[in-house]
């Protein structure tokens, strides 16, 4: 590869200087921490009435966990980011990020009230938004340069099960136990999971002349916001439909119970989306986000037509599920090229832009549900995936240039 082409495609190696062997043990800590992040911020919704009713508040007032937890995300990711990379320990940084959230757990376990279980919530927050600002480019930095797709899929398969097994475990635990027990629980993993990265995880030691995050810098990058944009409209798509798969589905017809397994589906099939996205993002990143949100936009388009049927709706929620999981990888890898010697801040920037397109796409969804009516809330998703698509294509240089066994135009 020539040299402008390594450097386009972002690699921060130093010849002969680089990590030279992936970290595996260290790779899988990481996802467990990932696991551990997703199902923290996910069951809350789960056990909604058995908080509910344990703490003497109406559900919808529960429901101020879940939004404590993404709004303190938005305003504490990219300050945090900017003040304690380069002057913490990176390896440090994420060990006590994993720390926070045993602690965020415990505090909401013994909350007495719902003042106290949203301040443990806000503290969960702060540890979330941290975690997924410094883990990307940490990865990066232990890793060779050549193999960051891989390694990016291996830790972000965290979140995928924690999608299809985590929260689903977690609420059962509670429907069995109490709500209380399953945040202990996690509390639990989360201090082992300390022990293991203090044990496990490779130090990150980064170039001597190496300045605090600077967003400004990462702006001027054409490729960091085509990147900052089309991923948070691929997240605020889905949520546009998953937020609302429910009715949707009984509006085409099947039961109730079609609901659940429709999450697995999307949940388990993401991680099949992992595992082609860490064999694809390397070597030919462009060609594979392109036809992997494209074959989302044909979910979207044809679900109101085919998801009538089990086989039909199944099918296409298996490719969703596909698509999705492979989306997340690529465009991880993207931003982290995008950014090149600004990866913090652009990565920063992306963690904040992607909970802002999640929370937009529950209203969006809630939107198109009452103007659209249930059946038709996919297309309402498809829109914004193909404007993301449009950025994708357009930003052949920056964002999503091809990769090393792709053809340049």
């Amino acid at each position: 590869m020539a040299k402008e082409e390594r450097a386009a495609y972002g690699s921060t190696a130093v010849p002969g200087r680089g990590p030279q062997k992936i970290p595996w043990a260290g790779l899988l800590v990481l996802a467990a921490a990932g696991f551990t992040a997703v199902t923290t911020e996910l069951l809350p919704s789960g056990l909604l009435p058995q908080i509910s009713r344990d703490l003497g508040v109406e559900e919808s007032a529960v429901g101020s966990l879940t939004a404590a937890y993404a709004a303190i995300i938005v305003f504490t990711a990219l300050p945090l980011s900017r003040l304690l990379a380069g002057r913490v320990p990176r390896k440090t940084l994420l060990i006590a990020t994993v720390l926070a959230f045993a602690v965020s757990n415990i505090l909401l376990a013994f909350s007495p009230s719902l003042g106290w279980a949203v301040g443990a919530r806000l503290l969960g927050g702060v540890a979330h938004g941290m975690l997924w600002s410094s883990m990307a480019p940490y990865v990066a930095r232990i890793v060779p340069a050549h193999s960051v797709g891989k390694a990016m899929a291996v830790v972000f398969s965290g979140n995928s099960i924690a999608l299809a097994v985590g929260a689903p475990i977690g609420t059962l635990m509670g429907n069995v136990l109490t709500w209380r027990t399953s945040f202990l629980v996690l509390a639990g993993v989360g201090a082992l999971l300390a022990f293991l990265a203090l044990w496990l995880l490779p130090a990150a030691h980064d170039a001597r002349n190496t300045k605090a995050p600077s967003l400004r810098a990462a702006l001027k990058l054409p490729g960091v916001v085509a990147v900052a944009t089309a991923w948070p409209l691929l997240l605020l798509a889905h949520f546009t439909l998953f937020t609302y798969v429910a009715p949707f589905l009984l509006a085409s017809g099947l039961p109730e119970s079609a609901t659940s397994i429709s999450l697995s589906v999307v949940g388990v099939a993401s991680l099949v989306g992992i595992w082609i996205a860490g064999m694809t993002a390397d070597s030919r990143p462009r060609t594979s986000v392109i036809a992997a949100v494209v074959l989302l936009l044909l979910v979207f388009a044809v679900l109101p037509v085919l998801g009538g049927t089990w086989v039909g709706a199944f099918g296409l929620m298996t490719v969703w599920g596909v698509t999705f999981g492979a989306i997340g990888i690529y465009n991880q890898a993207a931003i982290l090229r995008a950014g090149g010697e600004h990866k913090d801040a652009a990565n920063g920037l992306t963690v904040v832009t992607i909970q802002l397109g999640i929370a937009v796409g529950a209203g969006y969804g809630a939107f198109a549900l009452t103007t659209l009516g249930a059946q038709l809330v996919p297309l309402a998703a498809a829109v914004p995936t193909a404007v993301s698509l449009a950025i994708i294509v357009a930003s052949r240089r920056g964002g999503y240039p091809a990769g090393p066994h792709e053809k340049r135009r």
